[in-house]
């Protein structure tokens, strides 16, 4: 597998703060973390990589800056379209969807950025969006979703005959949205296997999203070798596990993780079956707190909350281990995606010595028979 962190964690939005944050963030942690050349999962937002994939200028500064500081890309998150470090995100990141032109143009952009930007003998991913946010979410939407992708598949295959690069399109399941969790888009993308080009077109496995659904890793993973589909990217992930929500401490502890920037989905595994809600704050206000509780709030990977919290790193490992077992990695991309740096409870932490010390876990951790880091 091929490890990058993702840049979703910086604020930048033009390409001025693109090549900032690769000087000042991503070769320091390179550096820090003893790598002689660093992946970065790129976040582009939308006018950024419709820029970059209309003026080759642009893109010449761009990969000339990636050149100097070490380091590669292999893989785009292209799931944010803009803003995602406005003061309240929430349910804004999963706007435009794909019922609309702007989500399908944004793509192509992003496609044709990483053809170009991509090593020698290296295909590239994007990750997107699971179509939607469910609510409103109808036929007539599917429809425009399932056209919208088919159209992908079609300029992903013209990049692919122009550039001799592939770059395949990962769908990201997410608590809340049209496909939710794995099996939604198994079944979804398997429904559809005579309009999209499922060779392109296949998952990416958010670990802390599998963790929330508490679906069991290896059988999710099972399942999505069995529909002949393919994890494309997994981002490596870890959610909030809170083993006893009623108890006052617990409470308190996971209390402080509610913030007002980014959505925190709450999965609570009761005997009768998986009880959802949409935050943090309408979990603890609604949740009957009588099984244990899941958050969608992606936790540094090196780091262990303090009891009686903890994290559920446990179901990476998992999920890992039965990617392998199903299937080639050589072109799997595992990116290291911890967003929430700057609305961690706590002190703050300093950026590069937090994302260095991740990558330093991951290699140690995930990377099996991989030359560690010095």
């Amino acid at each position: 597998m091929h490890l990058s962190y993702c840049t979703n964690v910086h604020p930048a939005e033009d390409l001025d703060g693109v090549i900032r944050q690769l000087r000042e963030a991503a070769g320091p942690v390179r550096r820090a973390a003893g790598l002689a050349v660093l992946g970065v999962g790129l976040w582009l937002p939308a006018p950024l990589a419709a820029r970059l994939a209309s003026e080759p200028e642009a893109l010449a500064r761009l990969r000339g800056t990636l050149d100097d500081e070490g380091l590669e890309v292999r893989t785009l998150n292209a799931f944010p379209y803009e803003a995602f470090h406005a003061e309240v995100v929430k349910l804004d990141v999963y706007r435009p969807d794909w019922t609309d032109p702007a989500r399908l143009e944004y793509t192509v952009d992003a496609a044709r950025v990483l053809a170009a930007l991509l090593p020698d003998g290296a295909d590239g991913s994007i990750s997107t969006l699971p179509l939607g946010w469910r609510d409103g979410w109808d036929s007539a939407a599917d429809r425009a979703a399932t056209d919208a992708l088919a159209a992908l598949g079609a300029e992903l295959r013209a990049i692919r005959a122009e550039t001799g690069r592939t770059i395949r399109l990962a769908v990201e399941p997410e608590p809340g949205c049209t496909l939710d969790d794995v099996d939604d888009v198994v079944a979804w993308l398997a429904a559809r296997r005579d309009r999209l080009d499922l060779d392109l077109i296949g998952v990416c496995l958010d670990t802390c999203h599998l963790a929330v659904s508490f679906a069991d890793p290896a059988e999710a993973v099972e399942r999505i070798a069995a529909a002949g589909l393919r994890v494309v990217k997994v981002q490596a992930s870890a959610a909030l596990h809170v083993e006893r929500p009623a108890d006052a401490d617990a409470r308190r502890a996971v209390g402080a993780y509610a913030e007002d920037r980014y959505l925190h989905q709450v999965r609570e595994d009761a005997p009768g079956g998986v009880i959802r809600v949409d935050d943090l704050p309408e979990a603890l206000a609604e949740l009957p707190a009588t099984a244990p509780w899941r958050v969608h709030f992606h936790v540094p990977l090196h780091l262990v909350p303090e009891p009686p919290l903890a994290s559920t790193t446990d179901v990476l490992r998992t999920a890992l281990a039965a990617v392998r077992a199903v299937q080639d990695v050589d072109q799997v991309h595992l990116d290291v995606e911890t967003y929430t740096w700057s609305v961690l409870p706590g002190a703050p932490v300093d950026l590069v010595d937090g994302i260095a010390a991740e990558l330093r876990w991951a290699h140690a951790e995930l990377l099996e028979g991989a030359e560690q880091p010095a």
